[in-house]
This record gives structure tokens, C-alpha cells and sequence, in this order.
């Protein structure tokens, strides 16, 4: 193989590299996003089905106050 043609591979070579190690550490970044997002999903579904149930409780409160009344 010529020496250009050596030195050519080479360089793609080193570039396929380099863009492997962006690669993964985008692809860490991104799975650490991602389990932050699943964290925070959580705690809002879990805040929803609070309120859901407190807003339920109220509203039967004042079913019974009207009914009472």
C-alpha cells in the first residue's frame, strides 16, 4: 500500500475514533437524561394521584354538606 494511501486510512481511522468517543458520550449523557425524565415522571404521576384523591375527597365532603343540609 503507498504511503498516501496509509496515511489516508490513517486519518479516517482516527476520525471513525473520534466520532465513536462523541458517540458515547452523547449516549451517556442522553441515558442519564433519560433515567432523570423517568425519575421525574414518576414523582408527577405520584403528586397527580394525590391530588386526584384529594379532590375527590372534597368534592364528596361537600356532596355530604349538601345533602345534609
Amino acid at each position: 500500500m503507498s504511503e498516501h494511501l496509509f496515511n489516508a486510512l490513517e486519518h479516517k481511522v482516527d476520525q471513525l475514533i473520534s466520532r465513536l468517543n462523541a458517540l458515547e458520550v452523547e449516549n451517556k449523557r442522553l441515558r442519564e437524561s433519560e433515567h432523570r425524565l423517568k425519575e421525574e415522571r414518576t414523582q408527577l404521576l405520584q403528586i397527580n394521584a394525590q391530588t386526584q384523591s384529594k379532590i375527590e375527597a372534597m368534592i364528596s365532603r361537600l356532596k355530604s354538606l349538601e345533602h345534609g343540609s
